[in-house]
């Protein structure tokens, strides 16, 4: 009933940037917040950002100060710009929706491949 789409994920040398784009579409009256989740092989799964529907920010303390979420409403996209990156960012992401009125009441997205070479 929600669908998510991402895409701007890639290759990135340490130091540089990537923009993060995941477009909803469905039952997009239904959506609260958004954020980003990352998970590295071997690793779990991580909460690196959320936006609220009127724009309230949080973000993990390992990316605070180099991300930044945003979302577009207009146009239904939740955005992650990624600054300042480092190997150990290299993950995949997924962005996702909640929707507190609307089974499962939180939507995935298929998930995009950031790697940030040293």
């Amino acid at each position: 009933q929600v669908q998510l789409v991402e895409s701007g994920g890639g290759l990135v040398q340490a130091g540089g940037s990537l923009r993060l784009s995941c477009a909803a579409s469905g039952r997009i009256s239904s959506i609260n917040g958004m954020g980003w989740y990352r998970q590295a092989p071997g690793k779990q799964r991580e909460l690196v950002a959320e936006i609220s529907r009127i724009g309230t920010t949080s973000y993990a303390d390992s990316v605070k100060g180099r991300f930044t979420i945003s979302r577009d409403n207009a146009k239904n996209t939740v955005f992650l710009q990624m600054n300042s990156l480092k190997p150990e960012d290299t993950s995949v992401y997924y962005c996702y929706a909640n929707t507190p009125v609307v089974h499962p009441y939180k939507f995935w997205g298929q998930g995009t491949q950031v790697t940030v070479s040293s």
